[in-house]
């Protein structure tokens, strides 16, 4: 499996790809291409024609969640994939998965809107839709992990804004946060988006969800900005104890918890562009 981070919150140093407050990636597993997340803007495209990546040959897109610095970029997806329709370029109708409420609108103080900004039927029409809670393999060894379960008592829900639903706004503690796990011959490679849910609990939800208990490497957002020794202490502790091989902290993690866990685990520098092999 191959990984490239097509757009993160930090660019490399020494390199020419673009950065946003965003994330998305591109994974190639045997002879399926897989984009997840979209990041906020056409950062993602731009920086994945720079490095010969093909985002109109995907076969699954999969969404961590409905928030806007994730999935505003399928806008800029969805008129690459029209323009090629238009020229008659080659271009696959990929299939994308996602928890049903990712498309739910969500909303904070003075922001009106943080979630997708396209409807279910319209993306219907542009790609394959599974909807659902529960995983889904897209390849033989690469799994969406559905909808991840809150076990760890550190990380307890923690409403972000608010969910509109048929009856009314409720407190959004963001069912919809979903991560990827890839198994290799060395352990499980956790592949997540902001993990709202808790990256402890989203590595036990890997576990659980493909059997395998060695963690090889963590990699994503994971969502630990401002985080009070409660909750920080105890996920280091969690992270250093699975012995992995690889930490790769980027997008929504701080440059204090990065020090925090620098200090117990072995941290590895993120940007876009970067391209890890498993």
């Amino acid at each position: 499996m191959e990984l490239t981070f097509l757009v993160d919150n930090n660019s490399l140093i020494g390199t020419q790809f673009l950065a946003e407050p965003a994330l998305s990636m591109f994974i190639q597993d045997g002879d399926k291409n897989i984009l997840f997340d979209a990041g906020y803007s056409d950062a993602f495209m731009i920086n994945a024609q720079r490095k010969g990546i093909d985002l109109l040959n995907l076969d699954w897109v999969a969404l961590s969640h409905g928030h806007f610095d994730h999935t505003w970029g399928l806008d800029y997806l969805i008129r690459h994939h029209f323009e090629a329709a238009i020229h008659k370029q080659p271009h696959t109708r990929p299939r994308l998965v996602a928890h049903p409420q990712a498309f739910t609108s969500k909303r904070k103080s003075a922001v009106p809107e943080l979630g997708m900004l396209l409807a279910e039927e319209k993306l219907s029409r542009q790609f394959e839709l599974t909807l659902t809670d529960k995983p889904v393999w897209l390849t033989d060894t690469l799994v969406a992990l559905g909808e991840i379960e809150r076990v760890m008592d550190f990380e307890p829900p923690a409403p972000l804004g608010e969910r509109i639903e048929e009856n009314g706004p409720v407190p959004d503690e963001m069912p919809d946060d979903t991560a990827l796990a890839y198994v290799s011959d060395s352990g499980l490679v956790v592949i997540s988006g902001c993990a709202h849910a808790g990256i402890c609990n989203t590595v036990e939800q890997a576990k659980r969800v493909t059997g395998v208990d060695k963690v090889h490497t963590v990699l994503g957002g994971f969502h630990l900005q401002q985080a009070k020794p409660e909750r920080l202490d105890p996920t280091t502790d969690y992270l250093a104890a699975l012995n992995l091989e690889n930490l790769y902290a980027c997008h929504c993690t701080d440059l204090y918890a990065k020090i925090a866990m620098a200090k117990k685990c072995p941290l590895k520098e993120v940007g876009s562009g970067l391209t890890l092999k498993f």
